[in-house]
């Protein structure tokens, strides 16, 4: 045995781990919790995270804040400060000379650190947590992960048959973190029936979301009291964004109550009649505690036109998950006032368009809740089984 592997065996075992949004922030939490639960709690980490990781005992190398952002035109607007601090996630993974790397989600900054440390540290195995969505866009990516990822922990059921089908690396399905939240969720059956009904608002948590979705979200509530509809609007709002998004609405016609903090959100969501909501992990939160919505997202003129490049028949994960598009999505075409209120109108009452969401969520639910260990137990137990295994 080598003094440096000699070293390694003493030692607290090392993870470093990489997220590049908030959603991969909560990710990241979940996966450090258990990774110190099954690890008997010998563990340190470090890499780049946000608060929720930080609380698990992450170094963080910069603030996450500083590389959250999403579409080729934002990214194009930072590149530089996006490539240095890539540069610099690379060089603090390197000095801190971990057994592991964790990328989690956002490949489009994670992917790249990963690359650059293998090619330093050849023999570092490196974990993907959250598949890129390799079965809907640029299908070459799959096989290009090889070079660079170990394994990929899956957060949808056919995702490991997509990277055997597309020769990406070896896939675990391990489910989705999102129903781990279900133990926040009030009980929805015991919360009073709100009147007015309460209306979610939820622009997403990127800067670039809001901007451009917090002007028709606007508009959709004002043609929605102008139509007769009575309701209160709750918009609950990430800590990073809260005081930009009190700023922001201040001058609304129907003016949203802003609600922070994870408790604050949940007991928003248990007394949901109708959301309206950005694409992304949302709109599984809403189906998990019992909303119907209408997803609207506005993409960046380059992504909507490329869209057509898509092979998935919806971009929403609620309608992913049961492979069907029972919630409908305005995806840039149709992201407007006229069109989201009308959608939005009919789901408060109890009609067709609302029973046949209700039923949809039923099956999202039968698709996610998965028996036996939750999903960030089951991606710690597949970090330690690929490291011992090494």
């Amino acid at each position: 045995m080598t003094d440096r592997q000699a070293d390694r065996n003493s030692r607290p075992l090392r993870i470093a781990i990489i997220a590049g949004e908030s959603s991969g922030d909560h990710l990241g939490a979940g996966l450090m919790q258990a990774l110190g639960e099954l690890s008997g709690g010998d563990i340190v980490f470090s890499g780049v995270g946000g608060p929720e990781m930080e609380a698990q005992g992450l170094e963080s190398a910069f603030p996450l804040s500083e590389i959250a952002v999403m579409g080729p035109i934002a990214i194009l607007r930072r590149l530089p400060g996006l490539i240095r601090r890539g540069h610099e996630a690379v060089d603090h993974v390197v000095a801190f000379d971990p057994d592991a790397l964790i990328i989690v989600d956002s490949p489009d900054f994670t992917h790249p650190v990963a690359r650059r440390v293998r090619k330093r540290l050849p023999n570092l195995p490196v974990i993907n947590y959250v598949s890129p969505t390799v079965w809907a866009w640029r299908p070459w990516r799959a096989r290009k992960m090889r070079g660079y990822v170990d394994r990929v922990l899956a957060v949808f059921p056919f995702e490991p048959d997509a990277h055997v089908r597309l020769q990406g690396p070896e896939c675990i399905y391990v489910g989705h973190p999102v129903v781990e939240r279900l133990a926040l969720m009030p009980d929805r059956a015991a919360a009073p029936d709100a009147d007015p009904p309460v209306l979610l608002v939820l622009p997403g948590s990127r800067v670039t979301e809001v901007e451009r979705l917090l002007p028709v979200y606007r508009d959709t509530l004002a043609a929605l009291a102008n139509k007769g509809r009575s309701f209160e609007p709750v918009l609950p709002a990430v800590a990073h964004l809260r005081e930009r998004i009190e700023r922001d609405v201040a001058d609304w016609p129907v003016r949203p109550r802003i609600v922070a903090g994870e408790a604050e959100k949940w007991a928003a969501f248990a007394r949901g009649r109708v959301a309206l909501a950005a694409s992304g992990t949302v709109t599984l939160e809403l189906a998990l505690a019992g909303v119907p919505m209408v997803v609207a997202y506005r993409l960046d003129p380059l992504v909507n036109a490329l869209k057509w490049l898509l092979r998935i028949h919806s971009v929403v994960m609620a309608n992913l998950v049961i492979g069907e598009n029972a919630f409908p999505e305005y995806i840039h075409d149709g992201c407007d006032a006229a069109t989201l209120s009308a959608a939005l109108d009919p789901l408060f009452d109890d009609t067709p368009e609302r029973r046949a969401q209700l039923d949809a969520i039923d099956k999202v639910r039968a698709a996610t809740l998965i028996g036996g260990d939750t999903p960030s137990e089951r991606a710690a137990a597949a970090v330690l089984d690929l490291l011992a295994s090494r």
